[in-house]
């Protein structure tokens, strides 16, 4: 194989940097992990549809979250448990296969924070104006909600990736354990700074668009509260609204870090466990976050 095909059509992942004697606790983890999430997260779609009192369109809002989190699991996990086995010199993928994979990391990312958001909203309206929610919260507008959560993330990351993906390559290893816009766009030679440019006004854009939503609706529920001074109120916020807020500040945190040290290149060991906590640790509170949301819908739908 000549150099040129090489560089062109097969690309080698750096993938972690683990011990032999490290690889198979490492990889019993990860599989652990991935079945509890799997496992988990298909469990709670099923549960909607089979589950009666659940068939309401607030469920179908709800339901954005699993099925991210399943993408996001799914995307990362599998190549990164099979690659812990392998040599470093022997952690191949080809190049359509790497922008594949950083596709739809890039989808989970920017979807966990549209997801997250349009919970809030419902959130909100279920706190701030419970006598009007089944009027707000309409089929067409829970569909609405849904529709922007994911075609957001399709069309920007696709414009992201097509900018990059018109870069020439004259380098063929990815310096991160998963493939991502970053990883590929540095393997040009050529001038990558409108991938850099858009890059980071495309992230610091969904953090802040998305931090903003957050805080006005939080602020609003944390307004009602004190005003109506309700215990029932107050309790009913904190149930529904702590696990979430604490999923999305990890999330949050997590995502802000991998992207930042993606310029530093000199921190790429705290890069790389940022990038994987962030395909870990999000899924798997949101499990807790959606039992808590689960018991607190199924109490207000018998209460109605």
């Amino acid at each position: 194989m000549d150099n040129l095909t090489f560089s062109n059509s097969i690309l080698l992942v750096e993938g972690l940097n683990v011990t032999p004697a490290s690889s198979y606790p490492i990889f019993i983890l990860l599989f652990l992990f991935y079945v509890f999430a799997m496992g988990c997260n298909i469990g709670l779609i099923v549960l909607i549809t089979i589950e009666k009192n659940l068939h309401h369109p607030m469920h179908f809002l709800f339901c954005n979250l699993p099925v991210n989190d399943i993408i996001g699991t799914t995307v990362i996990l599998p190549r990164l448990m099979q690659d812990i086995f392998k040599q470093d010199s022997e952690r191949y993928v080809t190049y359509v296969e790497c922008v594949i994979q950083a596709y739809f990391v890039h989808i989970f990312a920017t979807a966990s924070h549209t997801a997250l958001v349009t919970m809030a909203y419902d959130r909100q309206v279920a706190i701030c104006n419970p006598l009007l929610y089944t009027a707000i919260m309409t089929n067409k507008m829970v569909v609405k909600l849904s529709a922007i959560a994911w075609a957001l993330p399709v069309i920007v990351v696709a414009i992201m990736l097509g900018l990059t993906v018109r870069l020439s390559r004259c380098r063929s290893k990815i310096e991160n354990p998963y493939c991502d816009n970053a990883s590929l766009y540095k393997l040009s030679c050529e001038n990558v700074s409108i991938n850099n440019m858009f890059g980071i006004v495309y992230s610091v854009a969904a953090l802040i668009i998305s931090v903003a939503l957050m805080c006005i609706t939080y602020v609003r529920i944390v307004a009602v509260c004190i005003i109506s001074k309700s215990k029932a109120l107050n309790s009913k916020a904190i149930k529904t609204c702590s696990s979430h807020i604490a999923v999305y500040l990890i999330m949050f945190v997590s995502c802000a870090i991998m992207i930042f040290l993606h310029r530093f290149p000199e921190y790429s060991e705290n890069r790389k466990l940022a990038s994987i906590m962030f395909h870990i640790v999000p899924p798997g509170l949101n499990i807790k976050s959606h039992s808590i949301w689960f018991t607190n819908k199924r109490d207000k739908t018998k209460d109605c």
